[in-house]
């Protein structure tokens, strides 16, 4: 699956590109989204570490040069496609969301054409809600969850469309 959207296309993740995820550190607050070390992910089996899972359920971004941009998640539910996604930190509050989550949206889609597409986002992560916001996405729920850090509050987000 290449699906080229505007500036950015997704692609298989290759285990080079998971690897190059482990090490992007972002800035507090956004810093828990970073990952383990490749090495421990690898060897724990965990997520995108786990070649089946890597597969089946990630992607990769990449831009017009094909440098790694970022990533997504598609996470199957019953009829809803649940997107985990992240972006190389240093393209983190450039503008880039809208064509970014276009182009995830657009691949969700065409693995899987009649699911709804949802997101979960934490409450205080007004950055990702705008970005998410302006892609089309709608809050449609607000609860608590348990995460490593303690219980958080987070929205789901549900694609309408822009």
């Amino acid at each position: 699956m290449n699906l080229q959207h505007e500036s950015f296309m997704i692609v298989p993740m290759t285990r080079e590109h998971a690897e190059t995820v482990c090490s992007w550190v972002y800035e507090p607050p956004y810093d828990l989204y970073g990952w383990l070390p490749w090495d421990q992910m690898e060897a724990l089996g965990v997520e995108f570490g786990d070649p089946e899972v890597r597969q089946s359920q990630y992607v990769s971004v990449l831009d017009a040069e094909h440098t790694l941009c970022g990533f997504a998640q598609f996470f199957p539910l019953t009829g809803v496609t649940r997107l985990g996604v992240g972006m190389r930190p240093d393209l983190c509050g450039k503008g880039l969301g809208k064509s970014f989550m276009q182009a995830v949206v657009g691949a969700a889609r065409e693995k899987r054409p009649g699911d709804e597409i949802d997101l979960e986002v934490h409450t205080w992560n007004k950055r990702a809600i705008r970005a998410y916001g302006k892609s089309g996405f709608v809050i449609a729920d607000t609860y608590p969850k348990l995460t490593p850090e303690g219980e958080q509050l987070f929205h789901c987000m549900v694609y309408e469309g822009v």
